[in-house]
């Protein structure tokens, strides 16, 4: 698609698709993780590359093979059942979030009940008494799946811009 052409796909379906987005990123804002879960499909995969430094005509930013996390709906379910345990110690206090998601594009993806979603997403994350907050900018592709009346994420492919991030852990979910 051309930089100026509209998306083809309906303005009823891409208004659909940001409210599961915003519902979704409320879920995980809301420390609802388990409901969060519900948002993703059986074979999504979660892949949030390593940012690297290199000359100014480099050929890539994003490392092909470094990863920050690199996760499937079993090893998100773990990264959950931690958080619901005393032994998250990365998450004690635990951060309190907004994600702050705009710029969504939707487009038509290669199967009918398929959409290829990007996004732009800045996270807004503070813990316990620090006055001094975390901000973790984002470009998202999402694949989102029609399942029956709602959506699922199938792909999650998030690219922090900071090759150095501004916090002690990145235990939250982007």
């Amino acid at each position: 698609m051309s930089a100026t052409a509209l998306s083809t796909v309906d303005r009823a379906t891409q208004e659909e698709i940001k409210e599961f987005i915003a519902r979704e990123a409320l879920a995980v804002d809301e420390r609802r993780f388990r409901d969060w879960l519900e948002f993703l499909a059986e074979d999504i995969t979660y892949d949030v590359p390593l940012r690297v430094v290199r000359e100014g005509l480099a050929e890539w930013e994003l490392s092909p093979t470094g990863r920050i996390f690199q996760d499937n709906k079993q090893t998100l379910e773990v990264r959950v059942r931690r958080l619901e345990t005393d032994f998250a110690w990365a998450e004690q206090p635990p951060s309190r979030t907004r994600h702050y998601v705009t710029n969504v594009l939707v487009e038509q993806g290669e199967k009918d009940d398929e959409y290829e979603v990007s996004s732009y997403c800045l996270i807004y994350r503070s813990r316990g008494d620090s006055i001094e907050p975390n901000f973790v900018s984002v470009f998202r592709k999402d694949l989102i799946r029609r399942v029956d009346a709602s959506f699922e994420i199938a792909r999650r492919y998030a690219a922090i811009d900071q090759a150095v991030i501004n916090a002690h852990n990145l235990s939250i979910f982007i």
